[in-house]
């Protein structure tokens, strides 16, 4: 592998891994204004953290590839569109994509994501607090994700325990350790699940029409457990992470009741600051040069989309949360190019949904400054727990 002479310059030695899963952002900056593209000793590859250079890469799938034997995901689930460029990426994808656009979801999911969200939201007002992220945010998305990919016969709690094990297996190799057996045995236990609902062909499935199309079952396996997982993780992050926003910054709830049209661009914003998975991996397919860095084949080439979404070229200040940020759309929190994420659109009306009933029928919403953490994460960020207090009396 060749690292060029230079890189002693970037400082990038300073950075462990342990800071960029405590407190990424300060590190980010200091690696951007150096070099928007560093070697990073820790990571075993390249660090982008300008926006420019990152858009660049998530583009080029002919030289930036995610098809590699050293993708964490896959190395858990087995191929599927997260980990195949090229013509074998759109096959394992095209099955999925239309039930996940803008009017389909509306369609689809609008009238059950708000039923659920308040079905969620009457078990928790009589008891004054919680954590609206194991209580709330996480079941509500399990239970979206379980219905758009048909899993309608899986227990929630069941999903939820699949999810944590196979992403607890994903941030265990990332930091180059050895998954426990649990995440592959939550894979096997949901391509079980899978080939089940295959077989009881339910027209309404989506895993079902995969089915008739150009998939094997394992290959539905392995796409529904990154729609699943990945559909929970991110909306899960989305709701809690933007909550921890609101919250945190003083008037904010006061303007979203003034003007509620901002709550949109409060979602876009708390995604540029907080982006539910801060890095994706690509790896080189030839030498090549990327923002000054000689990069050679093979070489893993890490997105840093948080480091991105703070890139003060295109963002004023970018450590602040603006709920006004004009440009606020402009992140890169759900990836770009070909493996833009695919449930989108799916998260963004869960995170507007949730986050409005919070607003309407939460009085007096503040946070348990005692147990509530500060987003944490490697690659999947948001606080452990987002412990909120609300006055009983006055809930609806």
């Amino acid at each position: 592998m060749a690292v060029n002479g230079e890189t002693a310059a970037y400082g990038s030695a300073d950075v462990s891994l342990a800071s960029l899963a405590e407190d990424p952002h300060p590190h980010l900056a200091a690696l951007r204004t150096q070099a928007p593209v560093a070697w990073v000793p820790a990571v075993g590859g390249w660090m982008v953290t300008g926006r420019e250079p990152a858009s660049a890469v998530m583009r080029d799938a002919g030289t930036f590839t995610v098809d590699d034997p050293r993708f964490t995901t896959a190395r858990i689930t087995g191929p599927s569109m997260l980990s195949l460029d090229g013509p074998e990426h759109a096959r394992h994808r095209e099955p999925f994509t239309e039930p996940f656009r803008p009017r389909a979801v509306q369609a689809s999911f609008a009238g059950s994501v708000g039923r659920e969200t308040d079905r969620l939201l009457d078990g928790l007002l009589p008891l004054g607090e919680a954590d609206l992220r194991r209580q709330f945010a996480g079941p509500l998305a399990a239970v979206v994700m379980a219905e758009a990919v048909g899993l309608r016969d899986v227990p929630v709690s069941g999903i939820l325990a699949w999810y944590d094990a196979i992403v607890s297996a994903v941030d265990a190799l990332t930091r180059g350790r050895t998954a426990s057996g649990e995440g592959a045995a939550a894979y096997t236990a949901l391509r079980a699940a899978v080939a089940g609902t295959v077989d009881a062909g339910r027209e309404d499935s989506l895993l079902v029409r995969a089915a008739t199309g150009a998939l094997e079952v394992h290959e539905i396996a392995s796409n529904a457990a990154v729609l699943l997982f990945g559909g929970i993780e991110t909306t899960e992050g989305m709701i809690t992470n933007a909550r921890l926003h609101i919250l945190g910054t003083p008037g904010t709830d006061d303007l979203l009741r003034r003007e509620p049209e901002v709550l949109d661009n409060v979602i876009e914003e708390s995604l540029r600051l907080e982006p539910g998975a801060a890095v994706v991996d690509r790896y080189a397919t030839r030498d090549t040069e990327l923002a000054g860095a000689r990069i050679a084949a093979g070489d893993l080439v890490v997105v840093s989309l948080a480091g991105a979404n703070r890139d003060p070229a295109v963002f004023t200040d970018p450590d602040r949360f603006d709920p006004r940020r004009r440009n606020a759309r402009s992140h890169l929190a759900f990836a770009h190019g070909p493996h833009y994420c695919l449930g989108a659109h799916l998260a963004r009306l869960e995170a507007r949904v949730a986050l409005r009933a919070c607003l309407d029928r939460l009085p007096a919403l503040r946070l348990d400054d005692r147990s509530t953490s500060s987003p944490y994460g490697l690659v999947f960020r948001k606080p452990q727990r987002l412990t909120a207090r609300w006055d009983v009396r006055d809930a609806d």
